[in-house]
């Protein structure tokens, strides 16, 4: 089983390939993702991209990358900060912010889920999970919210998630 670490800074992984831009102790590949990915077509069966999405000015494009080295029914796990998260304000090289819906733009539709296929030429075929996470204060709020789509999305569109903002947004997706 071949395995990706994308972003992976000092979490290195053994048993993964460890790609990231700076050349750390650890790092397999440096190299400049926001470029492309310098693997073959469907050369991984699982990539591990946490806290990298919200640092590119094109996430779409690294979605696509992604998808494209994955093989099929590969799995790709992804952490990035929920848009209510202090951590968003706090690194000033974050790029972007978002919503736990924001990874239905890149699956087959589906009833119930927001789509734009015409984005993305491109498409996940399944929605393995995706979590609201919480740090320890609040952390009581995660099985309420995470209960289903639709108390994610009242949490997210009501004044919950400014009274009680999240941390990260975890999200699975199988090509």
């Amino acid at each position: 089983m071949r395995k990706l670490n994308l972003g992976c800074g000092k979490d290195i992984r053994d048993g993964f390939v460890n790609v990231d831009y700076v050349k750390l102790p650890g790092v397999d590949i440096a190299c400049d993702i926001e470029k492309g990915l310098p693997f073959k077509d469907g050369e991984f069966d699982y990539i591990v991209c946490q806290d990298v999405l919200e640092h590119m000015s094109d996430a779409g494009r690294l979605m696509r990358e992604m998808h494209r080295v994955l093989k099929d029914g590969g799995v790709l796990e992804i952490r990035v900060p929920h848009f209510s998260s202090i951590n968003n304000y706090i690194d000033v090289t974050h790029k972007r912010m978002f919503s736990v819906f924001s990874f239905d733009f890149f699956l087959e539709p589906q009833p119930g889920y927001f789509s734009n296929g015409y984005y993305f030429d491109f498409k996940f075929s399944k929605d393995v999970e995706r979590k609201i996470e919480f740090g320890r204060l609040y952390s009581l709020l995660y099985p309420v919210v995470n209960i289903n789509r639709t108390t994610q999305l009242a949490y997210e569109q009501s004044f919950l998630s400014r009274l009680f903002p999240a941390v990260n947004i975890r999200a699975v997706l199988k090509r």
